[in-house]
């Protein structure tokens, strides 16, 4: 019975591995929009069965992340722009959530201290023109606010909403005539955690998502005219 017991968990543990790593390849561009997964490929890649992989892509599937084609296979799912402006408006509400918890559980100081790595890292990279580090320390810096809350469950409802933020930053990064900027908005944002009101607070952050969905209108009515 031990054995019987142990040998699903040995499986699970090995395809939650995998399914990080499905994750961290479609957050960072590694497998872009639109590719399809092939499991002979993977498997030899992670040197595992197909058992595993499958369970992993399949997680991806009800996640959202990866989208299953009948007879066709399954691929990366690729944003429209209405899936980006609900991503935005999604992370809004949970993000305010979190903001909430952190006010009500005194926590304003220790996510003040905890936002500032990102902060940091964002400037010095806006500073040497690499879009690409400044997004990552955008995704960490969101990443940071939520799981302050200490709520596991937004937590997971976040999770996959900042991978498919960071799948459609590329196109945020362009509509930045300075990336500097986009620093500067998360270092007020972090300043107003430790000393703002809770409705300005709150306020800030809807006003900072909303921006980012409003840039990528118009980006989009520029590329489309």
């Amino acid at each position: 019975m031990a054995l019987t017991d142990l040998e699903p968990v040995s499986r699970q543990s090995t395809a939650e591995f995998i399914a990080d790593r499905l994750r961290d390849a479609i957050m960072k561009g590694a497998l872009e929009p639109g590719t399809q997964l092939g499991e002979a490929e993977l498997a030899a890649h992670f040197q595992v069965s197909r058992g595993p992989l499958r369970e992993a892509m399949q997680r991806l599937v009800s996640e959202g992340i990866l989208h299953s084609i009948r007879h066709r296979g399954i691929f990366v799912i690729e944003l429209t722009l209405d899936d980006v402006v609900d991503v935005y408006r999604s992370r809004s509400v949970i993000e305010r959530g979190a903001l909430e918890m952190i006010f009500d559980d005194g926590l304003r100081e220790d996510v003040y201290r905890a936002l500032e790595p990102p902060v940091i890292a964002m400037k010095a990279a806006a500073e040497r023109g690499d879009a690409a580090a400044v997004s990552d320390a955008d995704q960490l810096f969101h990443q940071i606010l939520v799981e302050s809350a200490a709520s596991p469950r937004l937590v997971r409802a976040a999770r996959t909403l900042l991978i498919e933020t960071r799948m459609c930053l590329g196109a945020l990064q362009t509509t930045y005539e300075d990336i500097r900027e986009q620093a500067r908005e998360h270092d007020e944002l972090r300043a107003a955690i430790r000393t703002g009101t809770r409705e300005g607070v709150q306020e800030l952050l809807a006003e900072h998502l909303d921006d980012a969905v409003q840039r990528l209108r118009a980006d989009q009515r520029t590329l489309s005219s």
